[in-house]
């Protein structure tokens, strides 16, 4: 039997080619794409079915009827040959490759609060940060060196929410003891504080632009306050549960709170409604943090981190591992490195564009607390981006950089395109 000049005739055991009747040929015909005559050089493919629509003219003489018989690359192992994957063309991912980043290390840790530390904000010229503890102060510390710079006293219980304002000498501060406080670090006391919360405040942001001031707690609202004036602006209600993570934006929709009811908000700040809820994740949506520079933010909660685009809210993409823990605080810097921590002590790094994550870290507790006291509660980059603080439930801080000495070599990308990636 005469095969078309440039195919190799695989006798394969199982399909017997002459063994059917005269006239009936079990020729698969497959039009590929028009790259896959290329392709067929190479031996990339696994296998190469060509049919008479393929054949130049006038080599009509194959077999009897003028059908060419079947054409198996010898490339394929057997087994392939006998699957519907040697027919079916590989599709190149079209999922971005993740871009390499150097590990994190942890690099200092810093033990002094009496309780578990439970938020950190940083200070606007990048010298000093503050931690905020269950055992009902506020601790301010030098970045450079990690010592101990000042103590605040005045809440009667934990410190849920930190921030620190870039306009005014204004630290805010907000706690389980339904109160938040406004303290000037020039005279390093409270100078105003806004009532109004039933319950507990957990979360806590700085509008960008405006003088107002957003908390969000167990009574399940965001109260937006005038930071000067002490009076409460808006009460935005709508979520069934405690809203436990908010951040705002200069531009519409400027506040975004996510929630124990498992739904994300974005707000209109003048009228103070919904604008939109988000409803793809599956449990507690306890931490949210935007991109420094794009137009996107990510949402964690124990089902999965997602990642959204802003203003509209659209669904983007999953991130591509689930780290199978309740996640307590997240952080992005303008590399497009976020982190994630566990109420396990795990903190995960991932590449911001693919959702690849390329590194997981497990926080060592330090000697005398329990392997139960491993847990991350809040997570900060410094102004750079280059430092990253971790606030734990072993009472420390702990302080990460990056590993200069790491290289692509000595740590590669280990990544897969995930074959099918699922909407929610």
């Amino acid at each position: 039997m005469k095969s078309a000049p440039g195919q190799r005739q695989v006798n394969s055991g199982s399909a017997d080619v002459g063994n059917q009747g005269p006239g009936h040929s079990n020729a698969l015909a497959l039009t590929g794409p028009a790259d896959s005559k290329d392709s067929q050089k190479e031996g990339t493919q696994n296998a190469l079915v060509v049919g008479p629509s393929l054949q130049p003219k006038g080599q009509n003489d194959v077999g009897t009827s003028g059908k060419s018989t079947a054409m198996v690359s010898a490339s394929a192992p057997f087994s392939e040959r006998l699957t519907t994957s040697a027919i079916i063309e590989r599709i190149p991912s079209k999922w971005p490759r993740p871009v390499w980043h150097r590990p994190w290390k942890n690099y200092r840790v810093i033990s002094g609060h009496l309780g578990w530390v439970r938020s950190v904000a940083f200070d606007p010229s990048n010298n000093w940060f503050c931690t905020g503890s269950a055992d009902r102060t506020i601790k301010i510390w030098d970045v450079a060196s990690g010592r101990l710079k000042l103590t605040l006293t005045g809440h009667i219980e934990q410190i849920r929410g930190l921030a620190v304002s870039n306009k005014h000498t204004y630290m805010f501060s907000a706690g389980d003891d339904k109160q938040v406080k406004c303290w000037d670090l020039e005279q390093n006391k409270v100078i105003r504080s806004y009532h109004g919360h039933l319950s507990g405040v957990y979360c806590l942001a700085l509008h960008p632009t405006i003088d107002i001031l957003l908390t969000g707690g167990r009574d399940s609202v965001c109260r937006v306050w005038d930071i000067r004036t002490k009076m409460q602006i808006f009460a935005l209600s709508g979520h069934d549960n405690t809203v436990c993570s908010v951040f705002t934006r200069p531009t519409d929709p400027q506040v975004v709170t996510g929630s124990h009811d498992t739904t994300i908000k974005f707000w209109d700040l003048r009228y103070g409604k919904t604008m939109s809820t988000l409803t793809h994740h599956k449990k507690s949506v306890r931490a949210m943090a935007p991109h420094p520079k794009e137009h996107s933010f990510a949402s964690a909660s124990a089902d999965n981190i997602k990642k959204f685009s802003l203003p509209k809210g659209e669904f983007l993409h999953n991130m591509l591992s689930q780290q199978k823990t309740i996640i307590n605080a997240m952080a992005v810097n303008e590399d497009g490195v976020m982190a994630t921590g566990g109420d396990n002590g795990s903190l995960w790094f991932w590449d911001w564009k693919s959702g690849h994550n390329f590194q997981q870290d497990q926080t060592i507790v330090q000697p005398g607390s329990l392997d139960s006291e491993a847990g991350i509660y809040a997570l900060s980059y410094d102004v750079t981006g280059t430092r990253l603080i971790s606030c734990e439930a072993d009472k420390t801080i702990k302080m990460w950089k990056e590993d200069e000495s790491a290289t692509e070599q000595t740590h590669p990308l280990n990544y897969k395109p995930p074959k099918d990636i699922r909407r929610f």
